[in-house]
């Protein structure tokens, strides 16, 4: 087979090949879908009125993200992208398990009393490992990945910054910020593992040339980027508190999203997501 793979008829002619595609693809739709849906809760719920209307543009971006991931994968003939994104049970779900975590207690229609700090620390790790995944995934021998990769990271530079914006200023701000963003960080050293790897497939993922780098040299270029920001870095090592996401390892939290993520799907499956 060639390096360089452009259809996904030509992807279906190596098992091994199709297998470590389709599991990437899961990891990179599902990764977005999750975070993208814990983003939407804030919609009225934001520190301010630009804030909402900034958090709702990236939430809305990344939700495109995803589609255009699960839209890859029905052209490769697993199934529909509305199907793919709100029809699957949770140990079918490839996202890191930090990323499914609530916003906090309570719920969006009644008294949500969702951690700012949360959002900021979640999004600010999440956007640098996205931006350092995408780039491994720009020059994919797949070409409808390294394509929609491509498309993905001209926008996503105004994601990153201004969730890198948030973290500078709350690290520099009152008592109780710094305090704050300092618990929400040494939360999520326990639980944000996962997110960095790469699954099962890994081996093949390299092998074949889907993804330029390994999970170790991708955690190593995350680890400096997030290192130059952080203020008080955790001395302790990565953890993946609450199981590995990419072998269908979750929590309640996501049974939760997933129910009311899928309501309006599941009251009408003949829809168009």
């Amino acid at each position: 087979m060639s390096q360089h793979i452009e259809t996904a008829e030509q992807a279906k002619q190596d098992s091994t090949y199709l297998e470590a595609l389709k599991e990437l693809l899961f990891q990179l739709g599902d990764d977005d879908l999750i975070i993208s849906f814990r983003g939407s809760e804030w919609l009225g719920l934001a520190p301010h009125i630009e804030e909402d209307v900034a958090y709702s543009s990236i939430t809305q971006n990344t939700m495109g993200h995803a589609a255009m991931y699960y839209n890859l994968l029905d052209e490769l003939g697993v199934g529909k992208a509305d199907v793919l994104a709100h029809d699957r049970i949770p140990k079918q779900r490839r996202n890191g398990t930090y990323l499914e975590k609530r916003n906090g207690e309570g719920t969006y229609l009644e008294e949500p009393y969702y951690d700012w700090a949360l959002a900021v620390v979640r999004n600010y790790l999440y956007e640098v490992f996205k931006k350092i995944k995408l780039e491994a995934i720009a020059n994919s021998s797949y070409q409808p990945l390294a394509f929609v990769a491509r498309k993905v990271l001209m926008e996503h530079p105004y994601h990153l910054a201004h969730w890198k914006l948030w973290m500078e200023q709350l690290q520099s701000a009152t008592d109780e910020s710094k305090k704050r963003i300092n618990e929400r960080v040494q939360e999520a050293w326990k639980e944000f593992e996962d997110v960095l790897e790469l699954g099962p497939l890994a081996n093949d993922m390299r092998s074949k040339q889907l993804i330029a780098i390994g999970e170790e040299e991708m955690k190593e270029r995350w680890l400096e980027e997030v290192k130059s920001v952080l203020v008080d870095v955790p001395d302790s090592p990565l953890e993946k508190k609450y199981g590995n996401g990419r072998n269908g390892e979750h929590t309640t939290d996501l049974n939760q999203a997933l129910d009311i993520l899928s309501e309006v799907y599941a009251s009408d499956k003949a829809a168009i997501w």
